[in-house]
């Protein structure tokens, strides 16, 4: 689950990780106020999007208008706002299609000294969350992993200890920080480090964490996601996620207990199972086709939820044919037969639908199948399925 900047901010204040003073706002109006009540000279007016680059993304309709603004005045605040609020901003990571701005966080200045990126995720390979650093804070840290991926430094941590000291005295001596700002440091990294523990984060992004003219250091971005299977612990987190920043039919699926992600491909993809569901996207690929979803049923599928997988998949207009890929093991193969029964009659398939079904009950499944006046296409194995699909939808 992803939450915004100005949310993971008041969640970094609690846990004892400095932040600038700010305030949320959904109209021109309260965005003065808030400047107003700030008190400051500067401010800083941020887009609330789900989506990085923010401070070099632009509004679709206009080019001259950034996602995020420096104002010195309750004029250029209102301007700033009045130019975000409602209009569609596009960043490096949003897509060409962008996302709507429903509300800004008007934040106070600071005196910039540095600029620094901080980042934690967990290294699966090394079973342990890894925090990074890098001089090149401000910067989109994809370009900089890319082309000098030799100014990104590493430590990993045990989540029980957290960052030790000598792991923040080897960064600092990397980040070329010292003195007081060393000092900041030690505070800073192992409060984050807490914070991403605690919270069961996938992710934990400062980008840029800046440090002040007097050696203080403030976390000037919060880009958090959270482990969705952890939230049973973080009960008060759901009140923070935001429906309008997220594809209307991944909600529908997952109030169902559907695992779907949209893509942008033309050929459904109705599976049990993650693996299944990532070596069916694979193959699909692999013969020329773009899978348009990823879509998981899971292993206890029933009528009700094929009946919705079908309806999700179909709701979507780029959708030109499905592929049905299930290995029966907890759900039996006539289980699954009978659900795409019921679901035709209900749904109405629009689009050729390929259906490959293997493991338990299979040949009872296919004969159910072969028997019903579904038009379907039957594959012997994924490779054959996959060939008739790509075909199938063009």
């Amino acid at each position: 689950m992803k939450i915004h900047e100005y949310q993971g901010k008041e969640l970094f204040r609690q846990a004892g990780v400095p932040v600038l003073d700010g305030i949320i706002a959904k109209t021109a109006d309260e965005a003065v106020k808030a400047y107003e009540k700030l008190g400051g000279k500067i401010a800083v007016v941020k887009s609330q999007i789900h989506a990085g680059g923010r401070g070099k993304g632009t509004v679709k309709d206009n080019p001259d208008q950034r996602g995020v603004v420096v104002c010195k005045s309750a004029d250029e605040v209102r301007a700033a706002a009045e130019g975000l609020l409602g209009k569609v901003l596009v960043t490096i990571q949003t897509g060409p299609e962008g996302k709507t701005v429903n509300q800004v966080f008007v934040e106070t200045g600071c005196d910039i000294a540095r600029e620094l990126y901080l980042g934690i995720v967990i290294d699966r390979a090394k079973m342990k969350p890894v925090l990074m650093a890098s001089t090149e804070g401000g910067v989109e840290i994809e370009e900089v992993a890319e082309h000098t991926p030799e100014l990104i430094f590493k430590e990993h941590f045990d989540p029980a200890v957290g960052l030790e000291a000598f792991q923040v005295r080897k960064l600092c001596k990397k980040l070329k920080i010292e003195g007081a700002a060393a000092k900041a440091a030690f505070k800073f990294m192992p409060a984050i480090c807490r914070f991403f523990v605690d919270y069961d984060c996938s992710m934990a992004e400062i980008n840029p964490l800046v440090i002040t003219g007097d050696n203080q250091m403030i976390a000037l971005d919060a880009k958090i996601d959270f482990d969705g299977n952890a939230l049973f612990r973080h009960k008060n987190l759901l009140e923070y996620r935001d429906l309008s920043e997220e594809e209307p039919s991944e909600v529908r699926a997952s109030e169902s207990g559907l695992s779907y992600v949209k893509l942008e491909g033309n050929i459904g993809c109705l599976v049990n199972g993650a693996g299944l569901a990532m070596s069916t996207m694979d193959i699909i690929k692999y013969h020329g086709g773009k899978p348009a979803n990823f879509l998981d049923v899971g292993g206890g599928a029933n009528t009700e939820q094929v009946t919705e997988a079908f309806q999700i998949l179909l709701s979507d207009p780029n959708c030109k044919g499905v592929l049905v890929n299930i290995f029966g093991g907890i759900a039996r193969c006539t289980t699954i037969a009978s659900a795409i029964i019921e679901a035709s009659k209900i749904v109405g398939f629009t689009v050729p639908l390929v259906v490959r079904l293997e493991g338990t009950e299979v040949e009872e499944g296919r004969k159910m199948l072969a028997e019903s006046d579904v038009d379907i296409i039957n594959a012997t194995d994924i490779t054959d399925a996959a060939k008739k699909i790509v075909a199938a939808a063009g």
